[in-house]
Formats: C-alpha cells, structure tokens, sequence
C-alpha cells in the first residue's frame, strides 16, 4: 500500500478519437533515458486504443481539475464523450497523435515501448518523447519550473487530496548552513 499516488488523466487516441481515463498505478521508471509508465485494466476503454496506436500523454491534474478526473474515472468512454462531458479542453498533441489536456499544468507525452501483462493490470511501460508545461509556473526570473504552486491532486485510498506544501529541497538535510 504505496500511498499518496498522483491523480493523472491520460489521454489517448487522435484529436478525432480520443478519450480520457483517470490513472492512479503511473510513475518516473527511469531518467536516462525519461520513462515512465501506466498501469491498466484490459477491459477499460482506453487500453485498446493505447494499444492500437502505442502512445498516451499523462496530464497532472489539479484540485480544481477534481471533479473532472473523478467523472473521468468512473464512467466509461464507451457511454461518454469525456471531454465534453467533463469540461476539459482537448489540445493536439506535439509528438505523439494523443491530444493533452489544456487545463493541465503538465502534459507527458509517451511512446510505449513494452507491455507487460501483470495480473489484474497491464503496464504499458514508455518513453518520454515530449514534456509541455504551463507558462503561467515558470519563473521569469529564475526560468524554474514550479510545480509545487499548481495545487496538484492526489488519490489515496479512495479519496482525493490536494498536495501539501514544502517543507524542504533535494539535499537540504545535508546542506551546510551559511
């Protein structure tokens, strides 16, 4: 029980096919070269359009973006246009035929490069081919990227958190005080 875990959206398909699915099994698998992976259930929806075409984007979503991950999560692209039914805004895809979610502050496009069957999950494991971020987290002075300001959610045993605040950076423990 590896708990909180991000809340993403995926998105898959093309801009004239495409749906959403709300991801919690996702993370960073590897640096060099960036991957990550997704883990689904073969019966949902998307699994054989990410299948079809061997790509996905992962969207961080937002506390604000809550209810529309949660709607995304349980009801099926079968029965639902989910863009339309969830308010959010489809955006073409940079490198991969996927569209990204406007409203996200981070949008991951991945190609996949294995799957690999795990029981009640598949894991499409993939390589980071595009990272897109919102200009409005990008420090103009500094250029730094920061994610922290964007009110990220999280899911964690069946409930939905925003994340919390910082209370330090990589290496502060062994920092030395000036």
């Amino acid at each position: 029980m590896i708990y909180p875990l991000p809340a993403v959206l995926v998105s898959c398909g093309t801009m004239e096919r495409s749906n959403l699915v709300t991801v919690a099994w996702t993370g960073t698998i590897c640096t060099n070269p960036p991957m990550c992976y997704i883990s689904l259930r073969p019966e949902r929806h998307s699994y054989d359009m990410i299948k079809e075409r061997m790509e996905f984007t992962i969207n961080l979503t937002t506390a604000d973006m809550a209810r529309a991950t949660d709607w995304c999560g349980v009801r099926s692209g079968r029965d639902y246009d989910k863009w339309q039914m969830s308010g959010l805004t489809p955006e073409p895809g940079v490198k991969v035929q996927a569209p990204s979610v406007k409203e996200s502050p981070l949008n991951i496009e991945c190609r996949v490069k294995e799957i690999v069957s795990l029981g009640s999950h598949d894991m499409f494991i993939a390589d980071v081919i595009n990272v897109r971020a919102d200009e409005g987290l990008i420090d103009g002075s500094t250029g730094e990227f920061r994610l922290g300001d964007a009110g990220l959610l999280n899911y964690s045993h069946g409930h939905y958190y925003r994340q919390g605040s910082e209370i330090g950076r990589f290496g502060f423990s062994v920092k030395k005080k000036k």
